[in-house]
């Protein structure tokens, strides 16, 4: 018997090898890996306290930054490098926290202590 094959149709192999890319490409477009990826940057930070590695201070973003050989005072700004992961810089993290908790405000979060609802 003669095998004819047919033209213009993948192969089983060829088709499971296209899918196989296209799952890896649309992982990696959804985990966004670059949104933990460091980022280095240098900004002046306010003392906070002094400590036997250097001065501690804090950033705009929030981070406890040390500076090392440091003879500054509480109170006093410095200038320091240090990293912070990407997705704090572009506001990822924020729009994850408000999609995985969207019944939660602004007065919610500022809302301290227990107590018993009536």
């Amino acid at each position: 018997m003669l095998e004819q094959k047919q033209k213009g149709r993948l192969s089983r192999r060829a088709l499971l090898s296209v899918m196989i890319i296209g799952v890896a490409v649309a992982v990696v477009f959804t985990v966004t890996p670059w949104n933990y990826i460091p980022t280095q940057v240098t900004e002046n930070v306010t003392v906070i306290a002094n400590t036997e590695y250097g001065c501690v201070g804090e950033s705009q973003y929030g981070l406890s930054v040390v500076v090392s050989e440091c003879d500054a005072k509480v109170g006093e700004t410095v200038s320091a490098t240090f990293n912070v992961p990407s997705g704090k810089l572009n506001g990822y993290w924020q729009e994850l926290e408000r999609r995985q908790n969207p019944m939660v405000n602004e007065w919610d979060r500022n809302v301290s202590g227990t107590g018993f609802s009536p």
